[in-house]
C-alpha cells in the first residue's frame, strides 16, 4: 500500500505539490503510487496505447490531454493491457471510457471524466516530456500518488520510507 497523500504532504511539505481538484477515481485501485511515465496528447491515445504494451514496472503513466472531454484517452484494452505488463495506474488530464471495466481491474485510474467516444489513431503524441496537469508540472522521473483524498507529485529525488 502507498502512502497517503496527507501523510506525504505532511512529511515533505516544502517538495510536494498537489493536483488541483476535480480528478474521479475510475479504477479498481483506489491507492497507487509510482514513478511518473508522461505523455501529452490530444484526443489521440496512440501513445497511450503503445506504453501500456511496454513494461510499467511499478510506474504511473501520466497523460497531459490537454482537459479535453471530447475523447477518452484511456479504455478497457488498454488498461487492461496496463495492468498486465505492470503499471500501478494512470493520472489523466481528459476522458476514460468503458468505466464499468476499468473498476474491475487492479490498476489505478484517475480522470476529469467519462465519455463514450474513443479518439482517433493518428501516432500523434509526445512521450518522456514535462506535461502540465491540475496545476503542476509532473516531469519524467517523478514521484505521483494517488488516494481518495488526492494527487501528490514529489521530485524524483525524494527519498520516500
Amino acid at each position: 500500500m502507498p502512502p497517503s497523500t496527507p501523510d506525504l504532504a505532511d512529511q515533505f511539505p516544502d517538495a510536494v505539490q498537489v493536483l488541483s481538484a476535480g480528478f474521479f477515481s475510475f479504477g479498481g485501485r483506489e491507492a497507487f503510487g509510482g514513478q511518473a511515465q508522461t505523455v501529452k496528447c490530444f484526443e489521440d491515445n496512440s501513445k497511450v496505447k503503445e506504453l501500456a504494451a511496454t513494461p510499467g514496472q511499478g510506474r504511473v503513466l501520466v497523460v497531459d490531454g490537454g482537459g479535453s472531454l471530447r475523447r477518452a484517452l484511456l479504455g478497457d484494452l488498454i488498461a487492461a493491457s496496463a495492468a498486465a505488463n505492470g503499471w500501478n495506474g494512470f493520472v489523466i488530464g481528459g476522458a476514460v471510457r468503458d468505466v464499468e471495466v476499468l473498476r474491475t481491474l487492479d490498476l489505478g485510474v484517475k480522470a476529469l471524466g467519462c465519455i463514450p467516444l474513443k479518439t482517433d489513431k493518428r501516432g500523434l503524441g509526445d512521450v518522456g516530456v514535462p506535461v502540465e496537469i491540475g496545476g503542476v508540472v509532473v516531469k519524467p522521473g517523478d514521484q505521483v500518488f494517488a488516494d481518495a483524498t488526492g494527487i501528490v507529485v514529489l521530485p524524483a529525488d525524494t527519498l520516500i520510507v
